[in-house]
Protein backbone atom coordinates (compact mmCIF):
# COMPACT_ATOMS: atom_id res chain seq x y z
CA UNK A 1 0.00 0.00 0.00
CA UNK A 2 1.31 3.41 -0.97
CA UNK A 3 0.65 6.18 1.75
CA UNK A 4 1.18 9.79 1.04
CA UNK A 5 1.52 12.53 3.76
CA UNK A 6 1.74 15.78 2.58
CA UNK A 7 3.38 18.61 4.89
CA UNK A 8 6.18 17.83 6.91
CA UNK A 9 5.43 19.37 10.61
CA UNK A 10 5.04 17.81 13.61
CA UNK A 11 1.51 15.96 12.08
CA UNK A 12 2.86 15.20 9.06
CA UNK A 13 6.46 13.82 10.22
CA UNK A 14 5.08 11.69 13.10
CA UNK A 15 2.82 9.60 10.40
CA UNK A 16 5.39 9.36 8.31
CA UNK A 17 7.08 7.68 10.36
CA UNK A 18 4.63 5.14 12.38
CA UNK A 19 2.96 4.82 8.87
CA UNK A 20 6.14 3.57 6.94
CA UNK A 21 7.48 0.72 9.26
CA UNK A 22 4.53 -1.16 7.80
CA UNK A 23 3.89 0.88 4.49
CA UNK A 24 5.58 2.68 1.58
CA UNK A 25 5.25 6.49 2.49
CA UNK A 26 6.00 9.36 0.53
CA UNK A 27 6.65 12.79 2.50
CA UNK A 28 5.82 15.92 0.27
CA UNK A 29 6.43 18.97 0.90
CA UNK A 30 6.92 21.86 -0.93
CA UNK A 31 10.11 23.08 1.13
CA UNK A 32 13.31 22.07 -0.41
CA UNK A 33 14.50 22.24 2.91
CA UNK A 34 12.56 20.20 5.08
CA UNK A 35 12.39 17.84 1.97
CA UNK A 36 16.04 17.43 1.98
CA UNK A 37 16.44 16.57 5.92
CA UNK A 38 14.01 13.75 5.74
CA UNK A 39 15.88 12.20 2.49
CA UNK A 40 19.17 12.80 4.72
CA UNK A 41 17.49 10.45 7.59
CA UNK A 42 17.13 13.65 9.84
CA UNK A 43 14.34 15.52 11.39
CA UNK A 44 12.70 19.01 10.60
CA UNK A 45 10.94 19.59 13.63
CA UNK A 46 12.24 18.76 17.45
CA UNK A 47 10.64 15.33 18.65
CA UNK A 48 13.23 12.70 20.09
CA UNK A 49 11.51 9.50 19.07
CA UNK A 50 11.25 10.66 14.94
CA UNK A 51 15.15 11.86 15.15
CA UNK A 52 16.04 8.15 16.74
CA UNK A 53 13.74 6.41 14.32
CA UNK A 54 14.59 8.43 11.38
CA UNK A 55 18.42 7.48 12.09
CA UNK A 56 18.09 3.83 13.48
CA UNK A 57 15.45 2.11 11.52
CA UNK A 58 14.95 0.86 8.48
CA UNK A 59 11.83 3.00 6.67
CA UNK A 60 10.22 2.86 3.54
CA UNK A 61 10.42 6.53 3.56
CA UNK A 62 10.73 8.88 0.24
CA UNK A 63 10.07 12.44 0.97
CA UNK A 64 9.54 14.81 -2.91
CA UNK A 65 8.75 18.14 -3.32
CA UNK A 66 7.02 16.95 -6.29
CA UNK A 67 3.08 16.09 -6.37
CA UNK A 68 3.50 13.46 -9.34
CA UNK A 69 5.99 11.58 -7.56
CA UNK A 70 3.93 11.79 -4.13
CA UNK A 71 0.39 11.45 -5.43
CA UNK A 72 0.61 8.65 -8.15
CA UNK A 73 -0.70 5.41 -7.43
CA UNK A 74 -1.44 6.38 -3.62
CA UNK A 75 -4.18 4.65 -1.84
CA UNK A 76 -4.20 7.31 0.97
CA UNK A 77 -3.37 11.08 0.99
CA UNK A 78 -2.89 12.54 4.10
CA UNK A 79 -3.36 16.51 4.29
CA UNK A 80 -1.31 17.63 7.14
CA UNK A 81 -0.30 21.51 6.04
CA UNK A 82 -1.26 24.16 8.43
CA UNK A 83 -4.27 25.77 8.54
CA UNK A 84 -3.16 29.51 10.46
CA UNK A 85 -6.49 31.41 11.80
CA UNK A 86 -7.29 34.34 9.62
CA UNK A 87 -8.19 37.44 12.23
CA UNK A 88 -9.66 39.41 9.32
CA UNK A 89 -12.30 36.69 8.10
CA UNK A 90 -12.86 35.06 11.44
CA UNK A 91 -12.04 31.88 9.49
CA UNK A 92 -9.19 29.25 8.94
CA UNK A 93 -7.02 29.74 6.27
CA UNK A 94 -7.61 26.45 4.00
CA UNK A 95 -5.72 27.48 1.24
CA UNK A 96 -2.85 25.02 1.82
CA UNK A 97 -5.21 21.62 2.47
CA UNK A 98 -7.65 23.28 -0.56
CA UNK A 99 -4.38 22.83 -2.83
CA UNK A 100 -3.33 19.04 -1.76
CA UNK A 101 -7.21 18.23 -1.99
CA UNK A 102 -7.20 19.39 -5.63
CA UNK A 103 -3.86 18.59 -6.82
CA UNK A 104 -4.81 14.93 -5.21
CA UNK A 105 -8.00 14.57 -7.12
CA UNK A 106 -6.10 15.11 -10.12
CA UNK A 107 -3.17 13.26 -10.38
CA UNK A 108 -4.64 10.45 -7.93
CA UNK A 109 -8.31 10.29 -8.60
CA UNK A 110 -8.41 6.40 -6.92
CA UNK A 111 -6.84 8.11 -3.71
CA UNK A 112 -9.08 8.68 -0.73
CA UNK A 113 -7.46 12.08 0.70
CA UNK A 114 -7.61 11.90 4.55
CA UNK A 115 -7.42 15.47 5.98
CA UNK A 116 -5.42 15.84 9.49
CA UNK A 117 -5.03 19.82 9.35
CA UNK A 118 -7.43 21.52 11.77
CA UNK A 119 -10.15 23.01 9.74
CA UNK A 120 -13.97 24.58 10.38
CA UNK A 121 -16.80 22.52 11.31
CA UNK A 122 -18.42 21.45 7.79
CA UNK A 123 -14.97 21.77 6.01
CA UNK A 124 -15.27 18.15 4.25
CA UNK A 125 -18.56 18.12 3.93
CA UNK A 126 -18.23 21.33 1.90
CA UNK A 127 -15.50 20.23 -0.29
CA UNK A 128 -17.66 17.02 -1.04
CA UNK A 129 -20.37 18.86 -2.04
CA UNK A 130 -17.90 20.82 -4.55
CA UNK A 131 -17.31 17.96 -6.52
CA UNK A 132 -14.13 16.63 -4.70
CA UNK A 133 -16.04 12.89 -3.72
CA UNK A 134 -12.75 10.91 -1.77
CA UNK A 135 -12.14 13.30 1.37
CA UNK A 136 -12.08 12.53 4.79
CA UNK A 137 -11.56 14.03 7.88
CA UNK A 138 -9.26 12.19 10.69
CA UNK A 139 -8.38 14.56 13.96
CA UNK A 140 -5.07 14.36 15.26
CA UNK A 141 -4.43 14.51 19.28
CA UNK A 142 -0.81 15.12 19.29
CA UNK A 143 1.21 17.13 21.93
CA UNK A 144 4.26 18.96 20.48
CA UNK A 145 7.92 17.22 20.47
CA UNK A 146 5.49 14.15 21.65
CA UNK A 147 4.07 13.68 18.53
CA UNK A 148 5.31 9.99 17.40
CA UNK A 149 5.00 9.09 21.21
CA UNK A 150 1.30 10.11 20.73
CA UNK A 151 0.51 8.31 17.36
CA UNK A 152 1.97 4.98 18.86
CA UNK A 153 0.10 5.42 21.92
CA UNK A 154 -3.01 7.50 20.82
CA UNK A 155 -6.17 8.52 23.13
CA UNK A 156 -8.42 7.35 20.69
CA UNK A 157 -8.89 7.33 16.62
CA UNK A 158 -11.51 8.98 14.95
CA UNK A 159 -11.96 8.72 11.22
CA UNK A 160 -15.05 10.87 10.01
CA UNK A 161 -16.51 10.56 6.52
CA UNK A 162 -19.26 12.77 4.34
CA UNK A 163 -22.90 12.19 5.49
CA UNK A 164 -24.03 9.04 3.72
CA UNK A 165 -21.48 8.23 1.57
CA UNK A 166 -21.08 4.06 2.61
CA UNK A 167 -18.04 3.91 0.49
CA UNK A 168 -16.54 6.75 2.01
CA UNK A 169 -17.74 5.30 5.67
CA UNK A 170 -15.58 1.88 4.30
CA UNK A 171 -12.64 4.22 3.38
CA UNK A 172 -12.72 5.97 7.18
CA UNK A 173 -12.91 2.49 8.42
CA UNK A 174 -9.81 1.04 6.72
CA UNK A 175 -7.76 4.12 7.53
CA UNK A 176 -8.91 4.10 10.94
CA UNK A 177 -7.43 0.04 10.77
CA UNK A 178 -4.19 1.02 9.26
CA UNK A 179 -3.59 3.97 12.16
CA UNK A 180 -4.33 1.29 14.88
CA UNK A 181 -2.20 -1.11 13.46
CA UNK A 182 0.68 1.03 13.49
CA UNK A 183 -0.04 2.10 17.12
CA UNK A 184 1.31 -0.07 20.07
CA UNK A 185 -1.48 0.54 22.29
CA UNK A 186 -3.78 -1.98 20.58
CA UNK A 187 -6.77 -1.14 22.38
CA UNK A 188 -7.05 2.27 21.15
CA UNK A 189 -10.92 3.23 21.08
CA UNK A 190 -12.05 3.50 17.28
CA UNK A 191 -15.05 5.79 16.70
CA UNK A 192 -16.46 6.51 13.25
CA UNK A 193 -18.60 8.96 12.60
CA UNK A 194 -19.83 12.16 9.87
CA UNK A 195 -16.84 14.22 9.14
CA UNK A 196 -18.61 17.14 10.39
CA UNK A 197 -19.06 15.66 14.26
CA UNK A 198 -15.19 14.68 13.64
CA UNK A 199 -14.24 17.86 13.19
CA UNK A 200 -16.13 19.48 16.25
CA UNK A 201 -14.54 16.61 17.96
CA UNK A 202 -10.80 18.75 17.39
CA UNK A 203 -12.00 21.99 17.94
CA UNK A 204 -13.88 21.44 21.64
CA UNK A 205 -11.39 18.98 22.48
CA UNK A 206 -8.53 22.00 22.27
CA UNK A 207 -11.09 24.28 23.51
CA UNK A 208 -11.82 22.16 26.76
CA UNK A 209 -8.16 22.15 27.30
CA UNK A 210 -7.63 25.63 26.77
CA UNK A 211 -10.38 26.02 29.34
CA UNK A 212 -8.24 24.19 31.77
CA UNK A 213 -5.39 26.33 31.24
CA UNK A 214 -7.47 29.16 31.50
CA UNK A 215 -9.03 27.71 34.84
CA UNK A 216 -6.11 27.66 36.24
CA UNK A 217 -4.21 30.92 35.37
CA UNK A 218 -6.95 33.14 36.58
CA UNK A 219 -6.40 30.92 39.79
CA UNK A 220 -3.23 31.87 40.06
CA UNK A 221 -4.25 35.57 39.21
CA UNK A 222 -6.47 35.38 42.48
CA UNK A 223 -3.75 33.95 44.49
CA UNK A 224 -0.63 36.03 43.62
CA UNK A 225 -3.34 39.33 43.69
CA UNK A 226 -4.32 38.05 47.26
CA UNK A 227 -0.58 37.09 47.83
CA UNK A 228 -1.33 33.65 48.59
CA UNK A 229 0.20 30.16 47.50
CA UNK A 230 -0.95 29.05 44.41
CA UNK A 231 0.82 26.08 44.70
CA UNK A 232 -1.13 24.63 47.69
CA UNK A 233 -4.22 25.96 46.30
CA UNK A 234 -3.84 23.82 43.00
CA UNK A 235 -2.71 20.53 44.60
CA UNK A 236 -5.80 20.32 46.99
CA UNK A 237 -7.94 21.32 43.92
CA UNK A 238 -6.50 18.90 41.86
CA UNK A 239 -6.56 15.72 44.62
CA UNK A 240 -10.54 15.61 43.86
CA UNK A 241 -10.30 12.95 40.97
CA UNK A 242 -12.85 14.42 39.11
CA UNK A 243 -10.69 17.09 38.54
CA UNK A 244 -6.82 15.84 38.50
CA UNK A 245 -3.19 16.74 39.07
CA UNK A 246 -2.83 16.86 34.87
CA UNK A 247 -2.56 19.87 32.50
CA UNK A 248 -2.51 22.62 35.82
CA UNK A 249 0.98 24.43 35.50
CA UNK A 250 0.34 28.04 35.48
CA UNK A 251 1.42 30.33 32.78
CA UNK A 252 1.53 33.25 30.53
CA UNK A 253 -1.84 32.02 28.53
CA UNK A 254 -2.47 29.29 26.53
CA UNK A 255 -0.44 29.57 22.89
CA UNK A 256 1.03 27.35 20.11
CA UNK A 257 -0.43 25.46 16.82
CA UNK A 258 -3.82 24.70 17.86
CA UNK A 259 -5.42 26.25 20.95
CA UNK A 260 -5.64 30.18 20.59
CA UNK A 261 -6.47 29.50 16.36
CA UNK A 262 -8.76 26.41 17.76
CA UNK A 263 -10.73 28.22 20.08
CA UNK A 264 -11.11 31.54 18.20
CA UNK A 265 -12.72 29.04 15.11
CA UNK A 266 -15.11 27.71 17.66
CA UNK A 267 -16.32 30.93 18.81
CA UNK A 268 -17.09 31.78 15.15
CA UNK A 269 -19.17 28.80 14.67
CA UNK A 270 -21.27 29.60 17.76
CA UNK A 271 -21.82 32.93 15.73
CA UNK A 272 -25.65 32.08 15.97
CA UNK A 273 -26.04 30.04 18.76
CA UNK A 274 -26.42 31.23 21.87
CA UNK A 275 -22.88 30.99 24.69
CA UNK A 276 -20.99 32.42 27.38
CA UNK A 277 -17.78 29.59 27.76
CA UNK A 278 -16.47 29.51 24.75
CA UNK A 279 -16.47 33.71 24.41
CA UNK A 280 -14.79 33.97 28.04
CA UNK A 281 -12.42 31.19 27.24
CA UNK A 282 -10.80 33.60 24.37
CA UNK A 283 -11.23 36.69 26.31
CA UNK A 284 -9.55 35.06 29.68
CA UNK A 285 -6.42 34.72 27.61
CA UNK A 286 -6.18 38.12 26.72
CA UNK A 287 -6.67 39.06 30.51
CA UNK A 288 -4.38 36.68 31.70
CA UNK A 289 -1.52 38.45 29.39
CA UNK A 290 -2.87 41.89 30.41
CA UNK A 291 -2.37 40.62 33.97
CA UNK A 292 1.19 39.15 33.42
CA UNK A 293 2.45 42.12 31.70
CA UNK A 294 1.06 44.61 34.05
CA UNK A 295 3.04 42.40 37.06
CA UNK A 296 6.32 42.06 35.03
CA UNK A 297 6.03 45.82 34.41
CA UNK A 298 5.56 46.79 38.49
CA UNK A 299 8.55 44.63 39.10
CA UNK A 300 10.67 46.49 36.99
CA UNK A 301 9.66 49.56 38.65
CA UNK A 302 8.16 51.11 35.89
CA UNK A 303 7.20 53.59 35.07
CA UNK A 304 9.30 55.43 37.54
CA UNK A 305 11.95 53.37 36.67
CA UNK A 306 12.28 54.53 32.46
CA UNK A 307 15.15 52.91 31.90
CA UNK A 308 14.01 49.35 32.71
CA UNK A 309 14.82 46.44 30.53
CA UNK A 310 12.17 43.40 30.27
CA UNK A 311 14.51 39.98 29.14
CA UNK A 312 12.66 37.27 28.04
CA UNK A 313 13.76 34.16 28.20
CA UNK A 314 12.77 31.79 25.34
CA UNK A 315 9.90 32.60 22.77
CA UNK A 316 9.02 28.67 22.84
CA UNK A 317 6.16 27.35 24.56
CA UNK A 318 7.20 24.16 25.49
CA UNK A 319 10.37 22.99 26.89
CA UNK A 320 12.45 20.84 23.87
CA UNK A 321 10.58 22.45 21.33
CA UNK A 322 11.64 24.90 18.54
CA UNK A 323 8.18 26.21 17.98
CA UNK A 324 6.72 29.83 19.22
CA UNK A 325 4.43 30.18 17.17
CA UNK A 326 1.40 32.15 18.96
CA UNK A 327 3.59 32.03 21.49
CA UNK A 328 2.05 33.15 25.04
CA UNK A 329 4.99 35.45 25.77
CA UNK A 330 4.69 37.37 22.14
CA UNK A 331 1.26 38.71 24.20
CA UNK A 332 3.61 39.76 26.76
CA UNK A 333 6.47 41.12 24.73
CA UNK A 334 3.58 43.13 22.80
CA UNK A 335 1.74 44.60 25.90
CA UNK A 336 5.02 45.27 27.50
CA UNK A 337 6.40 47.33 23.99
CA UNK A 338 2.79 49.35 24.16
CA UNK A 339 4.02 51.01 27.30
CA UNK A 340 7.23 52.13 25.81
CA UNK A 341 9.62 50.12 27.86
CA UNK A 342 13.02 48.42 25.68
CA UNK A 343 12.79 44.52 25.23
CA UNK A 344 15.49 42.03 24.84
CA UNK A 345 15.24 38.74 23.85
CA UNK A 346 17.17 35.04 23.90
CA UNK A 347 16.32 32.30 21.87
CA UNK A 348 18.25 30.12 20.10
CA UNK A 349 16.16 28.65 17.90
CA UNK A 350 15.79 32.11 16.06
CA UNK A 351 18.29 32.97 13.91
CA UNK A 352 16.85 36.43 13.09
CA UNK A 353 18.69 39.87 14.68
CA UNK A 354 15.32 40.98 15.92
CA UNK A 355 11.97 39.87 16.85
CA UNK A 356 9.25 42.49 16.47
CA UNK A 357 11.41 44.76 16.91
CA UNK A 358 13.06 43.63 19.78
CA UNK A 359 17.20 42.87 19.69
CA UNK A 360 18.29 39.03 20.21
CA UNK A 361 21.25 38.46 22.44
CA UNK A 362 23.42 35.80 21.82
CA UNK A 363 25.13 35.52 24.69
CA UNK A 364 23.26 34.57 27.96
CA UNK A 365 25.19 36.02 29.98
CA UNK A 366 24.87 39.87 28.72
CA UNK A 367 21.00 38.95 28.08
CA UNK A 368 20.70 38.10 32.07
CA UNK A 369 23.45 41.73 32.99
CA UNK A 370 21.10 44.09 30.47
CA UNK A 371 18.03 42.84 32.06
CA UNK A 372 16.06 44.31 34.88
CA UNK A 373 13.57 41.52 34.62
CA UNK A 374 13.74 38.39 32.81
CA UNK A 375 10.37 36.77 32.11
CA UNK A 376 10.48 33.13 31.37
CA UNK A 377 6.74 31.23 30.41
CA UNK A 378 8.83 27.74 32.01
CA UNK A 379 11.71 28.05 33.98
CA UNK A 380 15.10 26.55 32.89
CA UNK A 381 18.43 25.85 35.06
CA UNK A 382 20.91 28.29 33.66
CA UNK A 383 18.64 30.98 35.09
CA UNK A 384 19.27 29.70 38.46
CA UNK A 385 22.22 32.37 39.18
CA UNK A 386 20.46 34.80 38.69
CA UNK A 387 16.46 33.72 39.88
CA UNK A 388 15.94 37.08 42.00
CA UNK A 389 15.63 38.56 38.66
CA UNK A 390 13.27 35.96 37.38
CA UNK A 391 9.48 36.31 36.83
CA UNK A 392 7.17 33.07 35.64
CA UNK A 393 4.11 31.44 37.04
CA UNK A 394 5.90 27.52 36.44
CA UNK A 395 4.94 26.13 39.65
CA UNK A 396 5.84 22.50 39.06
CA UNK A 397 8.40 22.36 36.49
CA UNK A 398 6.04 20.64 33.85
CA UNK A 399 4.11 21.90 30.52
Amino acid sequence: MKITVAGLGYVGMSLAVLLARQHEVYAFDISQERVQLVSGKKTPIIDADIEKALAEENLNLKATTYPVSAFKDADFIIVATPTDYDPKLNYFNTTNVETVIKQAQEIAPQANVVVKSTVPVGFTEKMYQQGYKKVLFSPEFLREGQALADNLHPSRIIAGFPAGDLVLKEAAIKFAEILKQGALSKETPVLVMGSTEAEAVKLFANSFLALRVAFFNELDSYAEVRELDTKNIIEGVGLDPRIGSHYNNPSFGYGGYCLPKDTKQLLTNYSDVPNNIINAIVEANRTRKDFIADRVLQLAGFPQNPSAVIGVYRLTMKTGSDNFRQSSVQGIIKRVKAKGVKVVIFEPAYNEEFFFGSPLIRSLDDFKNQSTVIIANRIYSDLQDVIDKVYTRDLFNKD
